[in-house]
């Protein structure tokens, strides 16, 4: 196994390292209230084991994790559902409405992936997807909350990462679980506890409109700190939307002005590094571009595709 990287954030919340491509990339979320637990975001397959480890050093028995809560299907949120739900007998799986056949059946999401990455490069990653009884899967609708031991939690619809995504409001840390609709943050770019956050634009249903909105739907929440699946923990929420406003704009105007991937790269490459070395980030260049670099590559994927929608 991995070694366990594990960050307590108070409130009874765990930040757990997904390990997925490189520590510090993505994270997993554990609730704990009155011995039983929540998962938000849980990884791949890979990661199943380390979520069992924290378990287990808190003496919480799998048979209290009563929910599994990714807040989209992309695999590095949702690959290991199917797999941890097998060892959680007494759990329910909460999923945007629009990804409840996804988790069912994952056969789509794997053949996709594979198709992208190859069958070698995909089992590396994710291993083989597992898919969850149906009768343990919950669609939530827009603002439906649930009380997990009576700690209530509200699921907000949240699309413009993706049409599948929703965010988890959290009254009791007054906080927010966001996956990829506040952006992402990753702490080695982080200048005086100020984060730098940047849209991860991912095939295939970038929408800037859309996720202009969710910003703002979320914001009118009045939470003030945000718990990002990339990565971690994030407060001075305001300032932090305003960024994030500023790049999905700035992101979508880039791609339109660009007659090329290669180009749209390039661009958006030069505009996050330089941004980055503003903000007083000690990071060399080449260090900032190995940080961002997947990223980017998949921003550039996602603007294309968004793009030809609307061509």
């Amino acid at each position: 196994m991995q070694n366990l990287i594990q960050h307590s954030l108070g409130h009874g919340i765990t930040c757990i390292d997904a390990q997925y491509v490189r520590p510090g990339l993505a994270s997993c979320y554990l609730i704990e209230q009155n011995g039983h637990a929540a998962f938000i975001d849980v990884g791949t397959n890979h990661t199943v084991p380390l979520l069992l480890a924290v378990l287990e050093q808190k003496g919480i028995p799998p048979g209290n994790i009563d929910y599994v809560i990714p807040t989209h299907v992309h695999l590095d949120h949702a690959g290991g559902a199917g797999l941890l739900m097998q060892h959680a007998p007494n759990a329910q799986l909460i999923i945007h409405p629009r990804g409840a056949r996804h988790m069912v059946d994952p056969s789509r999401l794997q053949a996709g992936a594979t198709a992208v990455y190859g069958d070698v490069e995909f089992k590396r990653h994710y291993g083989e997807l597992i898919g969850v009884d149906e009768q343990r899967v919950v669609a939530a609708a827009d603002h439906q909350k649930i009380s997990f031991q009576s700690r209530e939690l509200e699921f907000l619809h949240t699309p413009g990462h993706a049409k599948h995504h929703f965010c988890i409001i959290d009254k009791t840390s007054n906080g927010m679980f966001t996956g990829d609709t506040f952006g992402a943050a990753y702490p080695e770019l982080t200048v005086n506890q100020h984060a730098f956050v940047f849209p991860p634009t991912s095939p295939v249903d970038f929408n800037p409109s859309d996720w202009l909105d969710s910003i703002d739907k979320l914001m009118a929440t009045g939470c003030d700190r945000a718990y990002l699946t990339h990565y971690n923990q994030v407060g001075n929420l305001e300032s932090l939307a305003n960024d994030l406003r500023k790049r999905i704009r700035l992101f979508a105007q880039l791609s339109q002005q660009s007659t090329s991937d290669t180009m749209l790269y390039e661009k958006i490459e030069h505009y996050l590094v330089e941004e980055v070395v503003t903000s007083g980030c000690r990071l060399t260049k080449a260090e900032i571009i190995k940080i961002l670099s997947l990223d980017i590559g998949i921003i550039v994927q996602g603007l294309r595709v968004w793009l030809e929608k609307n061509a």
